[in-house]
C-alpha cells in the first residue's frame, strides 16, 4: 500500500495528473447524469434539476451552505461540457510537478470560497448558482500569476501559453445584463486564484529565507 507521500508523487507525474483530472471530470459527468435521471423521474415535465437545489442560494443565510457543493453541480450537460476541457487542461497544468497536489488543493479551496461568496453576495436575491466556472477562473488566474511571481522560465512559459489560449475567457469577470452566466462567480474565482498564487509565493519565499 502506498504512503500518502508516494500517492501524491504519482499523481504529480504527467501520466498521474492526466488520469486524475480525467477521473475528476468523469465524476462530474456521472453526477450530472444521476441528477438528470432523478429529476426526470421526480418531475418528468420540469426543467429544474433536483441536485441543483444544493447550490448557492443568493442572499439566503442557509444558501451559503451551497458554496462547497456548487462546483460539482451544473445546469445541464451543455453547461458541464463548456467547463470540462478547461478543467481538464488547467487542472493538469497545476497538478503536474513536485508539490502540484498541494497547489491544486490550495488554489481550488481559495477559488471555491471566493467564487461562492461573490456569487452569494453580488447576485440578486432568490437565484441559485451552480457550476465549476468559478474554479476554472481561479485556476486560470493562478497559472498566469504563478509565472509572474516565480520568475522561472518554465512557469513563465506556461503562463504565456495559458494567457494566449484562455486569456479571452477573462472577459467573463465583467458584469453582464440579461445573462445566465454568473460573472459574480467568475470574478470571485479569479480573485481567489490570484490570492492563492500570492499566498503560495509568499510562503515559499519565507521558507527560502529561513534556509
Amino acid at each position: 500500500m502506498n504512503s500518502p507521500a508516494e500517492s501524491r508523487a504519482k499523481v504529480e507525474t504527467p501520466k498521474g495528473a492526466l488520469f486524475f483530472m480525467i477521473g475528476a471530470v468523469l465524476f462530474l459527468w456521472v453526477l450530472e447524469i444521476i441528477d438528470f435521471v432523478i429529476s426526470r423521474i421526480l418531475n418528468p415535465f420540469g426543467n429544474t434539476e433536483v441536485l441543483d437545489q444544493f447550490g448557492i442560494h443568493s442572499w439566503e443565510p442557509l444558501g451559503l451552505l451551497g458554496i462547497p457543493f456548487a462546483p460539482f453541480l451544473h445546469a445541464g450537460f451543455g453547461h458541464l461540457a463548456a467547463n470540462s476541457l478547461p478543467l481538464l487542461v488547467l487542472g493538469f497544468l497545476i497538478l503536474v510537478g513536485r508539490g502540484g497536489s498541494w497547489r491544486l488543493l490550495i488554489t481550488t479551496a481559495f477559488s471555491v470560497l471566493f467564487s461562492g461568496l461573490f456569487a452569494w453576495f453580488l447576485t440578486p436575491a432568490h437565484h441559485v448558482i451552480v457550476g465549476a466556472s468559478g474554479v476554472v477562473f481561479g485556476w486560470l488566474v493562478y497559472l498566469i500569476l504563478r509565472g509572474v511571481f516565480a520568475r522561472e522560465v518554465r512557469s513563465i512559459i506556461v503562463s504565456v501559453v495559458v494567457l494566449v489560449v484562455y486569456g479571452g475567457v477573462l472577459w467573463g469577470v465583467m458584469p453582464s445584463v440579461g445573462s445566465n452566466v454568473s460573472w459574480q462567480a467568475h470574478l470571485g474565482g479569479a480573485i481567489g486564484g490570484g490570492l492563492a498564487a500570492w499566498y503560495m509565493h509568499s510562503r515559499a519565499k519565507k521558507k527560502a529565507q529561513l534556509v
